[in-house]
């Protein structure tokens, strides 16, 4: 019997023995944790954190005459006053309305478009259009490392040797690091100051060891995948595949071109497996602009898909995006009755998964099936003290930095007052359930300044 061949490292960050977590993404094993998720949750609040096991993500190319005119056409977003160096978070909708996709969208030249983690889907509505323009999926020949934290612009300004306070929240511009071209890339999904560095596939190990090297003194740590997904919690950013998921397989063209490439290209949304007290509706998981709070990326002043359902959204949005803070009490009867015997019947623990509702064998061959393994999705139904359904709570973390449980939450607006009282239902249906006593709490819960307000002339200049 041939004995399963092992998933490689991901191949644009050096294996250095320091992991102590692994996980699969697709065809690799990504670190999930370094030295643990609790010094890595820190690393974004008292110094710089060094992400890479994203370097991989899906990036696509839109370069022509009429690339602007694709992006309007099917974007919620305003592209005609985007300037080069810009980016937008781009939001793509089906005609219901719902999110398909979400990723960032970078303007590098008059007719040039670089959109990241818009793929497949993107790809898909190129190619369903007749554009004067040409598509291009550069996923697996571009990398991207993030980094992140109030030292990162030192850090990235040693690394390059050149000062780059220039660089506004959301632009980028070219630098170089290791004598190779890259783009720095000011954003950052932890709340606080942060940045991207994007190049070629060729150069990363390259640039990842010149970067390392410059934050050693600054008290840069590696970042795992479960502390980098927790910080979308706290910064009140809803993440597509730990807060909600895509409807890809609600529209038949998508989903029949998904099919003609095998299931690799749709795993994140093939099938998936469904957790926590919201059952196997995916119609409740599904979510619109207006559930996320980013109502205000949508411009009404051309016509794309989904804009009439979204109209009609907008006259009165039933649902917005909240954190909810979870009863320690109600948390530790979950955990006590783990130990009390046999008499009775345990609640599903909530360190199942660890410190959040992410599970990471997503990707990877199933020996029974041969085929990729789904993605797994939690969400838990919000109720009023008296019963009644309101929505959805997904992204639970433990907040090392608060000491306490919080989720973010997609309810009905008059239940979105700060400090109302709810309840998260906590248990899959078929398993017992615990109601667990919420409260609605300050969003985003992160309490830093956040990136975009950050004064960098108070961060010293780089000297040669």
């Amino acid at each position: 019997m041939a004995t399963p061949a092992m998933p490689p490292f991901i191949p644009t960050m050096p294996y250095e023995g320091d992991v102590s977590v692994f996980g699969t993404f697709g065809p690799f094993l990504i670190p999930i944790e370094f030295q643990g998720w609790r010094e890595e949750v820190r690393s974004w609040k008292d110094g710089a954190y060094l992400g890479a096991f994203l370097s991989l993500s899906p990036t696509y190319r839109v370069k022509g005459p009429d690339a602007e005119r694709f992006f309007a056409e099917h974007f919620v977003n305003n592209f005609a006053n985007l300037k080069v160096g810009g980016s937008r978070h781009g939001i793509m909708c089906d005609a219901q309305g719902r999110i398909m996709m979400d990723g960032t969208v970078l303007r590098v030249a008059d007719d040039e478009y670089i959109a990241i983690w818009l793929s497949p889907y993107i790809q898909y509505a190129y190619e369903q259009g007749g554009y004067d323009a040409a598509g291009e999926d550069l996923t697996g020949r571009e990398f991207l490392f993030q980094i992140a934290g109030p030292r990162s612009l030192e850090i990235l300004e040693h690394a390059t040797c050149s000062d780059l306070h220039d660089i506004a929240f959301t632009r980028h511009r070219p630098a170089v690091i290791a004598g190779t071209n890259v783009r720095i890339y000011r954003l950052g999904m932890a709340g606080g100051l942060g940045y991207e560095v994007h190049g070629q596939v060729p150069d990363a190990l390259r640039v990842y060891d010149t970067i390392w090297v410059a934050g050693q003194p600054l008290g840069m740590r590696k970042l795992g995948s479960r502390a980098y997904l927790m910080n979308h919690t706290e910064d009140g950013f809803p993440q597509a595949y730990m807060h909600y998921p895509y409807p890809w397989f609600e529209d038949p063209g998508f989903a029949a071109w998904l099919d003609r490439r095998g299931p690799q290209a749709s795993f994140m949304m093939l099938a998936p497996r469904l957790w926590g007290s919201a059952g196997n509706d995916l119609a409740k998981r599904y979510v619109t602009p207006f559930d996320t709070g980013w109502e205000n990326r949508i411009h009404w002043d051309h016509e794309f898909t989904g804009k009439a359902a979204l109209a009609a959204i907008a006259a009165s949005p039933p649902r917005t995006v909240v954190t909810l803070e979870w009863n320690a009490e109600d948390i530790a009867d979950v955990h006590a009755s783990q130990y009390r015997g046999l008499d009775e019947e345990p609640f599903m623990p909530l360190d199942l998964t660890g410190p959040s509702d992410v599970m990471y064998d997503s990707g990877t061959p199933d020996p029974a099936t041969a085929r990729p393994k789904t993605k797994d999705y939690h969400a838990d139904l919000v109720l009023t003290p008296d019963g009644q359904e309101v929505g959805i709570s997904a992204g639970r973390i433990v907040s090392t930095t608060y000491r306490r449980m919080i989720s973010l939450a997609f309810i009905g607006r008059e239940h979105a007052d700060l400090g109302t009282a709810l309840v998260v239902l906590w248990g899959t249906p078929g398993t017992r359930q615990k109601p667990i006593r919420a409260t609605v709490a300050r969003f985003p819960y992160l309490t830093d300044e956040r990136n975009d307000k950050i004064d960098v002339e108070q961060i010293p200049h780089y000297a040669k």
